[in-house]
């Protein structure tokens, strides 16, 4: 039993009891952690909103005899304002947060995946580019070892011409193989640039293959997973319910 200081971002949070609440964080130096934040309910807490999800925070806990440790002290590094200030990029942020607590090992520290995490909120932070998340997700997929092949067909080995992706096996097919979801060559490119890391460029030219991007990578991240992600849902409910912009 110890304290124990670390930087972490703020996974998720739920209800326990009539004031306190369960908070899932990412830590560089301890992995997913669970820590328990007593009285941060009430109007009075110290540190209750700097608990809230996509925060990165510096962040002191008291390891006891259970699973879940006790948060005794917060500092907020960066409370990501712009994510807050729009629904549909704080969806998007849910989303890589959603993704991380799925693959990420409870008290295995890894902080290339701790890294990856904040670099991305603090991208989407500043550009709300759906590209942001699609090379998150992209980039995930690789760290837990099943990077999308996209240089060759996964059934005949064939480089062009290159037409569909099986999402399941995590590869591109040749037209003579082609089933599952066809793929344009835009995408293609777009998704390969991602991993040499272009991203930068990328988010700078606006491409017209970027919803073409954020489809595939969303499928071969819910595919990876099993699961839907929930956040992408609740994103897509957004985007369906906004207004139209009048441009005139």
């Amino acid at each position: 039993m110890s304290l124990y200081r670390d930087q972490a971002v703020v996974l998720r949070t739920w209800k326990l009891g009539e004031a306190d609440r369960i908070v899932s964080l990412h830590t560089l130096d301890h992995g997913k952690v669970r820590g328990v934040a007593k009285g941060v309910r009430r109007t009075r807490s110290k540190f209750g909103a700097k608990l809230e999800p996509t925060s990165h925070i510096a962040i002191q806990l008291y390891e006891g005899k259970g699973e879940l440790h006790t948060i005794t002290q917060v500092e907020t590094i960066n409370r990501f304002a712009s994510l807050r200030l729009d629904p549909e990029r704080f969806a998007r942020a849910e989303s890589m947060l959603e993704s991380v607590d799925q693959v990420a090992q409870d008290h295995a520290p890894d902080p290339e995946l701790h890294t990856m995490l904040w670099r991305a909120l603090a991208t989407l932070d500043r550009n709300d580019s759906p590209l942001v998340v699609s090379a998150f997700f992209l980039k995930l997929l690789a760290h837990e070892g099943v990077r999308p092949q996209l240089d060759a067909c996964i059934e005949c080995g064939a480089t062009e011409p290159l037409e569909a992706i099986d999402i399941v096996n995590g590869g591109v097919l040749c037209r003579s193989c082609r089933r599952d979801r066809p793929i344009s060559e835009g995408a293609l490119l777009l998704m390969r640039r991602v991993f040499e890391g272009d991203l930068a460029n990328v988010l700078r030219e606006s491409p017209e293959a970027a919803g073409e991007v954020e489809s595939m990578a969303t499928a071969l991240m819910e595919s990876h997973l099993e699961r839907r992600l929930r956040s992408v849902a609740v994103g897509d409910q957004l985007h369906v319910a906004a207004p139209p912009v009048d441009r005139t």
